[in-house]
C-alpha cells in the first residue's frame, strides 16, 4: 500500500513491512521464528529500539507473538472467517444446527463460560426491545473458544415475558440454540440487523480474550426481529479483531 503521508515512513515501519511481506509470501510460515532484534540490527543497520519497534508492529497487528526466552514467532492461529449472512439463515438453526457451523468447518469450538440470569433491562437494550423501565430480561453471557483461543464474548438480552420457563433460560438451549427455541415459542426471527464498530478493548475484555497489546476489538450488536417487526433479542458481541475476517456474501 502506498504511503500517503508527508514524509518517508519511519525505518521500523519499513522493516515491519518487509517482514509482513515475507510472511504473506510464505517465506515464514505459521509457527516459524522471525529474525530477532540482533539479526534485524545487523541486516538493516538500525538501533535495537528500532528493531524492537518493528517486531512490535507485527505483534500489535496479531501477525506475530512473543514467546518468553525464545523470540518472536508467526502466529499459528488461523483467523475465523465469520460468514455474516449464511450463519443466520433459518436453514442453519431451523434444522438444529448451531449458527457457528457456517463458520468453523472442522475446527474445535467450545463455549467455556456460560451464565444465565434475570436482570432489569439496561436502558439501551430496553429501548430496542420496546420494554417498560426496569422490565426484566433474560441475560445470557458466553465466552467462545476456537482451537483453544478465546475469540468472542457475547451477551444476549431477551424479554423475560417471552422466554420464561423455556430452555432459553437454561445454560444449554438445545439443538438450533436460542433462535430455534424462539421459533417454538411462536416468535421466530425472520430478520436480523447487525451494527459493527471498533475500539480498543477494556482491560477485562483483553484479559478474557487473551488479546495481544495494541489489538483492537470489534463490537457487533445484533437485533433479531419477528415477522411483525417485533425485536426479540439484542446480542452484544466483543471480538478479538486479530482472530476474525468478516465476510458478507450477497446478491446484487
Amino acid at each position: 500500500m502506498a504511503h500517503t503521508g508527508d514524509g518517508p515512513r519511519p525505518k521500523y515501519q519499513r522493516i515491519a513491512d518487509t517482514l509482513r511481506e515475507a510472511i504473506q509470501a510464505g517465506r515464514y510460515g505459521p509457527g516459524d521464528r522471525l529474525p530477532g532484534e540482533n539479526e534485524l540490527m545487523a541486516a538493516h543497520g538500525v538501533a535495537r529500539m528500532t528493531a524492537r519497534q518493528a517486531l512490535g508492529v507485527l505483534r500489535d497487528e496479531g501477525i506475530a507473538e512473543a514467546r518468553k526466552g525464545a523470540g518472536v514467532f508467526v502466529r499459528t492461529f488461523r483467523p475465523l472467517r465469520r460468514r455474516g449472512i449464511q450463519r443466520l439463515a433459518e436453514q442453519q438453526w431451523g434444522n438444529g444446527r448451531s449458527i457457528w457451523s457456517a463458520d468453523i468447518e472442522n475446527r474445535s469450538l467450545e463455549v467455556d463460560q456460560v451464565t444465565v440470569s434475570e436482570e432489569p433491562a439496561p436502558d439501551r437494550v430496553g429501548a430496542v426491545l420496546g420494554l417498560a423501565d426496569e422490565e426484566p430480561v433474560c441475560v445470557r453471557r458466553r465466552r467462545f473458544v476456537l482451537d483453544g483461543k478465546p475469540v468472542l464474548l457475547a451477551t444476549s438480552y431477551l424479554p423475560m415475558s417471552l422466554v420464561a420457563g423455556s430452555a432459553i433460560t437454561q445454560e444449554d438451549t438445545g439443538e438450533g440454540g436460542t433462535y430455534a427455541r424462539l421459533a417454538e415459542l411462536g416468535h421466530k426471527p425472520v430478520h436480523f440487523r447487525e451494527e459493527i464498530r471498533s475500539r480498543m478493548p477494556t482491560r477485562d475484555e483483553a484479559s478474557q480474550l487473551c488479546m495481544s497489546a495494541g489489538t483492537p476489538a470489534l463490537l457487533i450488536c445484533r437485533t433479531a426481529f419477528t415477522g411483525d417487526g417485533r425485536s426479540v433479542e439484542v446480542n452484544e458481541m466483543t471480538l478479538d479483531a486479530a482472530s476474525y475476517v468478516l465476510e458478507y456474501d450477497f446478491d446484487a
